[in-house]
């Protein structure tokens, strides 16, 4: 095998093109005989990819080569693209190229060069030949020249008479628009019965002397009531086309129309004056008036509904000539004006009833047995807050009210909406409510189907964006609602907006925001009521009334009773029921004053934030109060244990830090003021659980449905009410486990005063030594453990201070007091237990000394005797304090500390030897 050269460093070849191809030439070599090869080099050939294995392909030389027909010849990528040849075969490979370059050029220049030697002998005396041919061209050129200018003298020609053709055109067009002008305006005027300028020449006097009332007056002669809305209905299509023409003919300045313009502005203000005249007649007599001829009298169905036709023809024209404002002031002249003026005045308020019409009771199907509970002034308690909802439904809840038929009129008067029972203002609002529901609302339905068939809003907004003036017909807005609310505020503002008495305003308010819901019921729409909200009239109404000074006044009250109520900074119970469910009262003077915030005679429901802000801060208050008036509390048992630990420096070591030592029996002094904690505990422990309970029920019932969504306290942005409520309520219950401690800890130390008696169990037995009777009965102190538990919970005697906490903290509290008193009872019984091995130990020497003479033995049976009934009587004992524990609902047995007494008490006292 020939060995294969390795690539030399010092080469100028840095692709290495020889050694490439000596190793290539040596594997074609050894392919033949790869089959004879071991194992392990066919699988290392294997493992080789296909791509190595492939050789590439050989490209020869040729004019299709990229890299030798590129712009620039890039030596590099040349050699790299062959870099599987070697130079000398590479030098061969360009030589034969060139080679074969050189004879495509040879051949090239033969094929080509009888044509290029015989290419100027071919051109000699072609020069005579162009000049020749020259000479004809010229001529030609001047030619076309000519043709050209005159066909462009032609053409322009033809366009000037054309655009001559078309200015006279359009003036044609603008003449005949002129003519259909005046044509228009002499069809009006003698329509209108208007004298035109040549009537005016020929008889002044005659024309002069006819009044505009007076044509109308002789036309009413002729025609009736309808024909004359129908003949100003054609007279203001008619008018309508003449606009439009005027608006065209202004497209250039033109002396006819300025002339004529003063011709038109009179064809518009008779047109209008003639409109007027005829709705305000119409308005006059549909609202039961006299007629123009002085005749008076009731208006029957069939005339009412004639009328109405009119009234709508009459709108309808109003609405075509883009005069809403006109035909909202005859509406305001001829119908609100006079009733407003008539029922809204100074002494309104104070006059009495009318005579004719008497307040007449409901009907007597419509009466119970008990009567049904007034709308306005005596509402259900907080009723929900709704701002607008006049159009929550297309029924009207009054329309039963309101809706009389013919049968039916006489009973009209006792259709209130408002409750009338000693509410001067709410009789005078349902007498608004009666005149608007019988007089203007159906001309206020009519005007809506108007607007709402012509599109008059729509296309008038289009054309008049960005103008003051709101297309289409606002009646409600502009005529009812700004003379009602401006005679409220002008004339009976004084009375009720007064803020002084603040019953009164609440009542007022309270009776007016009903008036002005029924009153948006009878909006033909909820456009209309939007209108009548963004009226300034409106808004004006809205800031008249003094909310926050009526709130002030509300605080001032409510803090004047809760103060005084928590002037004594004391717990003492108060033995009433009258303060259920809370015991002292100062508790319930807070809840009274969280509960007058929101009754129906204070709360107004655009000043609930202002409310619910106060409601946290009585209850913040009520906190501060607890804090002032509980007595100072005991540090907690550990830091009493530690306290105790380093000034006596000694401590047991069987005994939990948490429980203090007692080392004799509690004076009658600290059981009494013991029992006095124990009192003012539990009765702050009992309101704080009263008062959550309270306005947590609150809450749900009804301070939830009274609140709007969006109401936040002050400081707290974004916080949800029902959140910041139970954050107040949790500063107050965040007392009870630190109550609850402290009484567990006055407990606990009374339990184990009653554990000092057993240290005396030991000598009572040895001295009663000479009976035989083994003790059957749990000792007196045992029953003394729990007595101060149940006598505070009200168990087995008649009333207890926790007698109110029993359901909630019996359990916990026994369960802590029985954890103490059990690591006490370890305590004594290991002490009992030390004291009894230290006196055996000394017995036990004593008997040596003597045991030379005899009689030890007895002795010695006598001792152990008396261990035996001590411990009997132990395990009696351990065995009635878990049955106490139990009758308190404690699980003694799931107790680890009382499951090791109960195995320190039969253990015995003494370990035998």
């Amino acid at each position: 095998m020939s060995s294969i050269r390795s690539p030399d460093v010092s080469s100028r070849d840095p692709y290495e093109l020889d050694r490439l191809a000596e190793e290539l030439a040596t594997r074609e070599s050894r392919k033949p005989s790869s089959s004879h090869r071991p194992n392990g080099s066919i699988e290392d050939e294997e493992e080789l990819s296909a791509a190595a294995r492939n050789l590439p392909i050989y490209t020869p030389l040729s004019h299709d080569d990229p890299y030798l027909s590129a712009e620039t010849f890039d030596v590099e990528q040349f050699l790299l693209s062959r870099a599987y040849t070697s130079l000398p075969d590479l030098r061969t490979e360009l030589r034969d190229y060139l080679a074969t370059l050189k004879e495509e050029l040879v051949k090239l220049i033969n094929d080509d060069y009888e044509a290029f030697i015989s290419l100027s002998t071919d051109l000699r005396g072609e020069g005579t030949r162009l000049e020749s041919l020259k000479q004809p061209l010229a001529d030609l050129r001047a030619r076309i020249l000519e043709s050209r200018k005159t066909l462009q003298e032609i053409q322009d020609a033809t366009k000037e008479k054309l655009d001559r053709r078309a200015a006279i055109r359009e003036e044609k067009a603008f003449l005949h628009s002129l003519l259909k002008i005046s044509e228009s305006i002499t069809r009006l005027e003698s329509l209108l019965l208007i004298s035109s300028p040549e009537d005016e020449d020929k008889e002044p006097s005659a024309v002069s002397g006819l009044p505009l009332a007076s044509r109308t007056d002789t036309d009413a002669d002729d025609r009736g009531r309808g024909s004359r809305a129908k003949h100003i209905a054609r007279v203001a299509a008619e008018y309508t086309q003449l606009l439009y023409h005027v608006s065209r003919a202004r497209i250039e300045p033109c002396a006819f129309i300025d002339e004529s313009q003063w011709r038109v502005d009179r064809i518009k203000s008779t047109v209008s004056s003639d409109l007027d005249h005829l709705f305000a007649s119409t308005l006059s007599t549909l609202m039961g008036g006299k007629e123009n001829n002085g005749r008076s009298g009731k208006v029957s169905e069939i005339e009412k509904s004639k009328l109405y036709a009119d009234v709508t023809e009459c709108l309808r024209t109003y609405d075509v000539l883009g005069l809403w404002r006109d035909a909202e002031d005859v509406i305001r002249r001829e119908v609100v004006r006079d009733f407003v003026k008539k029922t809204i005045y100074p002494g309104a308020l104070t006059a009495p009833r009318s005579p004719i019409v008497p307040h007449t009771p409901l009907p007597v199907t419509a009466r119970t047995s008990s009567p049904a509970p007034p709308q306005t002034a005596s509402l259900p308690p907080r009723t929900p807050y709704t701002p607008f909802t006049a159009f929550a439904s297309k029924h009207n809840p009054f329309e039963f009210a309101l809706r009389a038929d013919a049968s039916s009129l006489s009973s009209m008067a006792s259709a209130a909406i408002l409750d009338e029972t000693e509410d001067p203002l709410a009789a005078l609002y349902n007498t608004i409510l009666r005149f608007v529901d019988r007089d203007v609302r159906r001309i206020m339905e009519i005007a809506e189907a108007v607007c709402a068939k012509s599109g008059s809003r729509t296309r008038a907004g289009v054309q008049n964006d960005g103008g003051d003036e709101e297309p289409g017909f606002e009646i409600m807005a502009n005529v009812v609602w700004a003379e009602i609310g401006r005679a409220l505020m002008d004339e009976l503002g004084s009375v009720i907006f007064a803020a002084g008495k603040p019953d009164e305003f609440r009542k007022h308010h309270e009776t007016t925001q009903a008036f002005i819901r029924a009153l948006e019921f009878l909006a033909p729409s909820v456009a209309s009521v939007e209108a009548v909200r963004r009226h300034i009239v409106f808004a004006a109404f809205e800031r008249r009334w003094q909310l926050p000074v009526y709130f002030q006044l509300r605080w001032k009250e409510i803090v004047a009773r809760l103060e005084e109520a928590l002037a004594t900074t004391k717990l003492e119970r108060t033995p009433t029921k009258a303060l259920a469910p809370f015991v002292t009262p100062q508790a319930a003077a807070v809840l009274d004053a969280v509960r007058a915030c929101w009754s129906a005679e204070v709360f107004i429901p655009d000043l609930s934030a202002r409310f619910w802000r106060f409601t946290l801060q009585i209850l913040s208050r009520y906190k501060t109060w607890l804090d002032k008036s509980l007595p100072p509390l005991e540090p907690p048992p550990k830091v009493a244990a530690a306290v105790a630990a380093e000034r006596t420096a000694a401590t047991a070591a069987t005994a939990r830090a948490s429980t203090p030592v007692p080392t004799e029996a509690a004076s009658a002094e600290s059981i009494a003021a013991d029992e006095a904690l124990l009192q003012q505990f539990a009765t702050a422990i009992t309101d704080i659980k009263a008062m959550e309970m309270q306005v947590m029920k609150l809450w749900r019932e009804e301070l939830s449905a009274v609140l709007p969504d969006g109401a936040t306290s002050e400081g707290e942005q974004g916080v949800p009410p029902e959140d910041a409520l139970k954050h107040a309520l949790s500063k107050l219950t965040a007392l009870v486990p630190t109550l609850v401690n402290q009484i567990v800890m006055i407990l606990s130390r009374r339990g184990c005063d009653a554990l000092l008696s057993m240290r005396s169990i030991p000598s009572q037995f040895r001295a009663m030594s000479s009976s035989k009777r083994m003790p059957t009965e749990p000792s007196y102190f045992v029953s003394l453990i729990f007595k101060h538990t149940k006598a505070f919970f009200a168990i087995q005697t008649v009333d207890g201070p926790g007698a109110a906490l029993k359901a909630d903290l019996l359990r916990p509290i026994a369960e802590e007091v029985f954890e103490l008193v059990t690591q006490r009872y370890i305590y004594f019984l290991a002490a009992m237990k030390k004291t009894e091995e230290s006196l055996r130990k000394l017995k036990k020497g004593k008997r040596t000394a003597y045991s030379l003479f005899g009689g030890a033995g007895a002795r010695e049976d006598d001792g152990r005797g008396d261990e035996e009934k001590i411990r009997t009587q132990m395990i009696l004992d351990v065995d009635a304090f878990g049955r106490e524990a139990e009758s308190l609902g404690v699980a003694v047995n799931e107790n680890a500390a009382y499951r090791s007494l109960v195995e320190m008490a039969r253990s015995g006292l003494t370990d035998d030897p």
